[in-house]
């Protein structure tokens, strides 16, 4: 496995991703591209060609970022890829000068939450009714720097 940039070439393989484990609240092509186009920092983890995982962030400047979705192909889940990724994109925001890093995660997600939890995230709002057409609440979560 290797890290590195997505590129716009690689978008058509992070949607049969998105459909399998986020059905109706997917994100579509055209949100990948909005996100690659406004220089948000997307990686991608792959297997020779095939993309099995991938993390965006979006900076904030001058210290926040958030965490816009990490994803891992199903048959490639519980193997350190989630993981992996997010070091990655931690490290990106701490050589960008972040010292709060955010995301959102659906409240009924635990096994998600345990994960960011393991990784020094804690729960800090919650929005009701964020995802949608589910109406699921999403959890806020942040990591400090130290």
């Amino acid at each position: 496995m290797r890290i590195e940039r997505l590129r716009w070439w690689h978008l058509d393989q992070l949607i049969p991703i998105e459909d399998d484990l986020f059905g109706v609240e997917q994100w579509t092509t055209a949100m990948f591209w909005n996100e690659l186009a406004n220089g948000n920092h997307y990686i991608g983890a792959f297997d020779g060609d095939a993309v099995i995982g991938y993390a965006g962030l979006a900076l904030s400047p001058p210290t926040e970022a958030w965490i816009n979705n990490i994803a891992v192909r199903r048959d490639r889940q519980h193997q350190g890829i989630g993981g992996a990724l997010l070091d990655e994109l931690l490290a990106y925001a701490r050589g960008n000068g972040v010292r709060s890093t955010l995301l959102e995660v659906a409240a009924d997600n635990t096994q998600a939450q345990r994960f960011y939890d393991g990784y020094g995230f804690d729960v800090v709002a919650v929005r009701k009714g964020y995802y949608q057409p589910s109406n699921t609440d999403a959890l806020v979560m942040r990591r400090d720097e130290p």
